[in-house]
């Protein structure tokens, strides 16, 4: 699983790593990281061409190929996280599990699969790990590599969309959102409890310059490159609450590192110089039906009956509308490993158990 060499262009450089320890890593989040969690879980269909650039079939990742969470793991040289729900994938999750599944939010607390269920997921995990270990049931993860884990997060994007979606104003959606940070704290502070000390958090990226939320909102006030602005101004007073969250825990757990990565400047950058990366149309999916502005409908959406997509090769930076295109998620990746967007800056592969 551990094709180094087929990084995209924007990783080159960028995966020399000289970790010959790979940390056995938790991800938990929505559909930005899951790597199959939702078609494990509930079964749901997703299909080609999902995946047909980098798996050549279907993963139940919603990309043509590799999410960044899938380069990041590359970059340690480690490989590609299963789902924690998979039951066929016949992992032992040495390396580590994905909680993360599609659609995921922090509230409400109690719905498949928010972050407190996946939470609840791990510590069943770690508790049946650790059991299985102990009674010489052949190789799971340690308690030593359970203390050494990388803890990633990701989500709090459907939280604020949901939120607008239900029709409700940019002041309740912003009201909402001290909640889902005091989530993300929570998880952390948990995790914490349970030993670990390596945490990775990304913020959310410019919801507002979504091809779905551009073809669907009706009354939409646009910024300069063409995003809606509200829905972006939510995104980074979410973002702006994470990061303090994240200075707060920083002080609070002594002996922990912390990382918040901040993704929604790496994604707007993007959008708004795509031509510079290569990149053109960034506000249209390649994948989706009715064609330019936004090509996306919601009634015919990637991989449904009537839907269009891109040739291969074409620089697209949105895929199906909601997620990135694997040509976009390696430009992601590298910008995330260059530590130029990470606070602390230090570099991914300082996690290495070497």
């Amino acid at each position: 699983m551990n094709e180094i060499s087929n990084f995209g262009p924007g990783v080159q450089g960028l995966v020399a790593s000289q970790c010959k320890n790979p940390p056995v890593i938790f991800n938990f989040g929505d559909s930005n990281s899951d790597t199959g969690g939702l078609v494990a879980g509930l079964g749901f269909p997703v299909n080609l061409p999902n995946g047909r650039t980098f798996f050549h079939r279907s993963t139940g990742r919603l990309s043509d190929g590799r999410l960044l969470i899938d380069f990041l793991c590359q970059s340690l040289n480690a490989s590609f996280l299963s789902p924690y729900l998979d039951s066929l994938g016949g992992s032992r999750f040495t390396n580590g599990a994905n909680f993360a599944v599609v659609g995921s939010s922090t509230l409400p607390k109690y719905v498949p699969f928010s972050l407190n269920i996946q939470l609840m997921q791990f510590l069943h995990f770690k508790s049946r790990t650790l059991e299985l270990a102990t009674a010489g049931f052949g190789n799971f993860v340690t308690d030593e590599g359970l203390r050494n884990a990388l803890y990633i997060i990701d989500i709090g994007q459907n939280d604020i969309a949901d939120s607008f979606s239900k029709q409700m104003s940019y002041a309740q959606v912003t009201k909402r959102i001290p909640s889902v940070i005091l989530e993300i704290e929570n998880a952390v502070k948990v995790l914490y409890n349970q030993g670990g000390r390596k945490f990775w958090i990304h913020n959310t990226g410019p919801l507002g310059c979504l091809p779905q939320k551009l073809a669907l909102v009706q009354k939409k006030d646009l910024d300069p490159i063409g995003c809606i602005s509200d829905y972006n101004s939510a995104a980074r007073i979410f973002n702006e609450g994470l990061r303090r969250s994240c200075e707060r825990m920083k002080s609070q757990f002594s002996g922990a590192t912390i990382v918040d990565v901040d993704i929604y400047s790496i994604k707007y950058d993007l959008i708004a110089n795509s031509s510079k990366y290569g990149f053109s149309s960034p506000l249209t999916a390649c994948c989706g039906s009715g064609g330019p502005p936004y090509n996306y409908d919601i009634r015919v959406t990637c991989g449904r009956p009537g839907y269009q997509v891109c040739n291969e090769g074409s620089r697209y930076v949105s895929w199906d509308g909601i997620h990135y295109t694997e040509a976009a998620n390696s430009i992601i990746a590298s910008k995330v490993l260059s530590m130029a967007h990470s606070s602390p800056s230090i570099p991914f592969d300082f996690f290495c158990r070497n």
